[in-house]
């Protein structure tokens, strides 16, 4: 099915939805520092990762996200289920971009959700890059993360505060082209 059932009297919601890599790869950054002195920033490459699955709906500032171990068709369609499960009072019309697993047919999509593809090497009309970056601006800034799972507590941080700031998720995430009135 491609369209809303006429008798789903459920209102709409439109959503985006990205995956972010977050791990143990440190990279320095510039930072403030008093006149004469020189900031000590840790590095290290360490090929640790997580994956944070995203959907946000600005338009009633809700978000939702999952952390899983890898990016593909099977991760995927956990996330979407979710994402169906937590937004049941809604029929979903979700932005995704081009990735390979949001394309294939082994991609099960729940009845009350809709897939919009948004155009290829776009990353700047998704939304959620926005919430990437700001985890990475306020919560990984020059740190050199010890273990995976310290990764994964700052991640699970973050996310709560951002899902739990209305206001500050509205205002990274309410692009013009979502604004649209169903």
């Amino acid at each position: 099915m491609t369209t809303k059932a006429p008798q789903d009297t459920r209102p709409t919601v439109v959503m985006a939805q990205d995956e972010g890599c977050f791990g143990r790869i440190s990279i320095p950054r510039r930072c403030w520092a008093p006149p004469k002195s020189r900031p000590q920033v840790a590095r290290q490459i360490v090929r640790e990762y997580v994956y944070v699955y995203s959907a946000v709906a600005p338009a009633i500032g809700r978000m939702t996200s999952l952390l899983l171990p890898r990016a593909d068709t099977a991760m995927m369609n956990l996330f979407l289920e979710h994402v169906s499960r937590e937004f049941a009072d809604y029929f979903i019309v979700m932005q995704v971009d081009r990735a390979g697993w949001h394309d294939t047919d082994e991609l099960i999509i729940p009845e009350n959700m809709r897939l919009i593809p948004q155009p290829a090497y776009s990353p700047e009309l998704n939304p959620v890059e926005h919430l990437w970056d700001y985890l990475r601006e306020n919560y990984f800034h020059n740190w050199a993360a010890p273990t995976l799972k310290q990764v994964i507590e700052m991640l699970i941080d973050g996310l709560q505060q951002l899902a739990a700031d209305v206001e500050l998720l509205q205002s990274l995430t309410n692009f013009p082209h979502l604004r649209i009135i169903c």
